[in-house]
C-alpha cells in the first residue's frame, strides 16, 4: 500500500503539475506584492502621525472588514466562481493600497484610515478561501492523488521565498527613498497580478451557481457553510481556535517591526524593521517543506497542530522577557519554524473536513472568525505596547494565544477520520459530528 501511494503522489500528471503552477504563481504574485509593506508597516502608519494604540486600531478596522465581508465575498467564490473572487481582490486591494499612501501623504485623521482599513479587508476577504478552494477542487479534477500537505508545504515554502525578497526589499526601499513608495510597488504588482489571473486562472472541478437568483443562493451556500462548518464540531472547535491565534499572529507580525528596531536602538533603521519579515519567511520556506515530514512524525495531525501552538505560546513570553537584540532574532526565528511546519498541517486537516461545495465559504467562515480574533485583540495589545512597551504586549499576547489550545484539544477528541488521513487512507465524507458516515 504505501509503495502504491508513492507510485501515485510521483507518477507524471502534467494537469495537476499545470494547476499547482498556476496555484504557485498566483501566491508568489500575491505574496511579493503584500509583503513590500510588511516590513515597515507599523512605521509607516506611526510616521503618518498614529499612536500605538491608533495604528493597531487601524489594523483593527482591517479585520473589521474582513469580519464584515468574508461569508459574502465567500458566497461570491461559491456562486460566481473562485476565478472572479480572485480578479476582484486584486483591483480592490490595488486601488485601496493607493489611498493608503495617499492618507500618508496628507497625515489623515484617524476616521479616514479607519475606512480605507475596512475596504483593504475587503480586497483580502476575495482571497480568503476561493485560492484554496480553487487549488483543492482542480487537483481532484486533475485526478491528483498526493498529499495535501505536500502542495501546501511547497506553496508556504515559496510564499516565504517571495516574503523574504519583498520584505528586505521594502525596506531597503523605504530607508533609500521614504515609507510611501513601498506601497505604491505593492499596488503596481497588484495590477501585474489580476493581468496574469485573468489569463492563467480558470476554474476546474467545479461548476459556479451563477447569477440567476443570487440571493436564493447566498441563502443556501451560507445555510450550508454553517451546516457543514460550525454544525460539525470537529470543524467548529478549530474555527473558535483561530479567535485567538489569528487576533495575535496579526498583533505579533506588525509589533515585532518597532520592537526589534527598539532592541537595535536607531528609530530609523528602517532595514531592521524589514528584517522581522525577512526571517519570518526564511523560517516559513524551511517550515513548509518540513510539514510533510512533521506530518509523519505523529499518528494525528492535531497533535502537530497543538505541539506547534504551544512551543510557539512559550516563545511568546520569552521574547517578553527578553532585552537582547540577538536573542530576539533566534525567538523569532523559532516562533516562525513552529507555526510554518504546522500551518500545511491544519490546512490539509481542515479541507478534509469540508465537501467541495461550500469549501470557499466554510473556509472564509473560518477566516471570519479569525479576523473577529484580530478586530478584538489587536487594539487590546496595542493599548497595552502604549502602557507597557512592546515587550509586555508579547508577554500578554503569548497568554492570550495559550486559550485556543483547548479548543484545539477538543476539536481532537471528536475523533474526525481527517485527524488521521494519510495519503494511503482517504478521507471518507462525515456527518455533521465529524465522524465517517457509514453506508
Amino acid at each position: 500500500m504505501a509503495e502504491r501511494a508513492m507510485r501515485d503522489e510521483t507518477a507524471p500528471n502534467p494537469a495537476a503539475r499545470r494547476v499547482q503552477t498556476v496555484y504557485f504563481t498566483l501566491l508568489i504574485g500575491n505574496t511579493l506584492a503584500a509583503s513590500f509593506i510588511w516590513g515597515v508597516n507599523t512605521l509607516f502608519l506611526l510616521d503618518a502621525g498614529l499612536s500605538n494604540f491608533e495604528a493597531f486600531a487601524a489594523n483593527a478596522f482591517f479585520s473589521v472588514g474582513m469580519v464584515i465581508f468574508e461569508v459574502p465575498t465567500g458566497v461570491i467564490a461559491d456562486t460566481l466562481g473562485r476565478r472572479v473572487s480572485y480578479l476582484l481582490g486584486t483591483i480592490t486591494l490595488a486601488v485601496t493600497t493607493a489611498l493608503y499612501y495617499l492618507l500618508w501623504v496628507g497625515h489623515s485623521p484617524f476616521w479616514m484610515w479607519a475606512i480605507v482599513s475596512v475596504l483593504l479587508g475587503l480586497g483580502f476577504t476575495f482571497f480568503s478561501g476561493a485560492v484554496e478552494a480553487w487549488l483543492v477542487d482542480a487537483l481532484a479534477a486533475t485526478g491528483y492523488t498526493g498529499g495535501l500537505e505536500r502542495v501546501f508545504g511547497r506553496g508556504l515554502a515559496l510564499t516565504g521565498a517571495a516574503m523574504f525578497i519583498g520584505s528586505i526589499a521594502g525596506g531597503v526601499v523605504a530607508q533609500a527613498t521614504n515609507l510611501g513608495v513601498p506601497f505604491v510597488i505593492r499596488a503596481g504588482i497588484l495590477v501585474v497580478m489580476f493581468i496574469v489571473a485573468a489569463f492563467v486562472m480558470h476554474d476546474l472541478g467545479f461548476t459556479p451557481a451563477g447569477r440567476a437568483h443570487p440571493i436564493e443562493a447566498t441563502k443556501q451556500v451560507f445555510s450550508a457553510s454553517v451546516k457543514y462548518g460550525l454544525g460539525r464540531r470537529p470543524v467548529r472547535y478549530v474555527m473558535f481556535a483561530s479567535f485567538f491565534t489569528t487576533g495575535v499572529g496579526f498583533y505579533v507580525f506588525y509589533a515585532l517591526q518597532p520592537y526589534l528596531v527598539e532592541l537595535w536602538g536607531d528609530p530609523g533603521a528602517y532595514s531592521i524593521a524589514g528584517l522581522a519579515a525577512a526571517i519570518l519567511s526564511g523560517a516559513q520556506v524551511i517550515g513548509g517543506l518540513a510539514a510533510p515530514w512533521l506530518r509523519r512524525r505523529f499518528a494525528k495531525r492535531t497533535t502537530t497542530i497543538i505541539l506547534s501552538l504551544v512551543v510557539s505560546s512559550l516563545v511568546l513570553l520569552a521574547l517578553g522577557v527578553n532585552q537582547n537584540f540577538w536573542v530576539a532574532i533566534v525567538l523569532l526565528t523559532l516562533w516562525g519554524l513552529v507555526d510554518a511546519a504546522a500551518g500545511p498541517v491544519q490546512q490539509a486537516y481542515l479541507n478534509d473536513m469540508i465537501p467541495s461545495q461550500q469549501r470557499a465559504t466554510v473556509l472564509s467562515f473560518d477566516s471570519l472568525l479569525g479576523s473577529s480574533g484580530g478586530a478584538v485583540i489587536q487594539p487590546v495589545l496595542g493599548r497595552s505596547a502604549d502602557v507597557w512597551g512592546y515587550p509586555g504586549s508579547l508577554l500578554v499576547s503569548g497568554g492570550i494565544q495559550a486559550l485556543a489550545v483547548p479548543f484545539l484539544w477538543l476539536s481532537r477528541k471528536q475523533g474526525s477520520p481527517a485527524d488521521v488521513a494519510t495519503n494511503e487512507s482517504p478521507v471518507t465524507p462525515e456527518s455533521p459530528d465529524g465522524r465517517a458516515e457509514l453506508g
